[in-house]
């Protein structure tokens, strides 16, 4: 359980996996909300101010990169850390991206390890 409630937003256009991510992230204590498109996820961003992005990279729409991309655009939501959610190996998008997110993540997911990035991201943060 962390030391004080760190809020996480998680997008995914697939309701199963973004339910699974939120399920679990709240049983470690975090407050989570969830966004299933890249507008929503810009949006919530703005309102829920995260202290982490939990990004899924291939959604229709307005994929994760193009996310990653807006976010770096915009003062609000340029410092939030993100972790890029993806099916696939290494490709041009990750690439592309790679130097504005905190880590890839490959699904099928580790949750052990997630947590555990999740945490040492957030004790690291709050140290500086």
């Amino acid at each position: 359980m962390p030391d004080s409630v760190y809020r996480i937003l998680v997008v995914d256009d697939v309701l199963d996996n973004s339910f699974l991510l939120q399920t679990v992230l709240q049983a470690e204590g975090y407050e989570v909300e969830c966004a299933d498109n890249g507008q929503l996820a810009l949006k919530k961003a703005e309102l829920f101010s995260p202290h982490l992005i939990l990004l899924d990279l291939m959604m229709p729409g307005m994929n994760g990169d193009e996310v990653v991309w807006k976010m770096q655009d915009s003062p609000n939501v340029s410092a939030i850390p993100i972790f890029l959610v993806t099916a696939y190996g290494e490709s041009e998008s990750i690439q592309s991206v790679e130097a504005h997110v905190e880590e890839i993540i490959h699904k099928p997911i580790d949750f052990e390890n997630l947590l555990l990035r999740i945490k040492n991201l957030l004790v690291n943060k709050e140290i500086f």
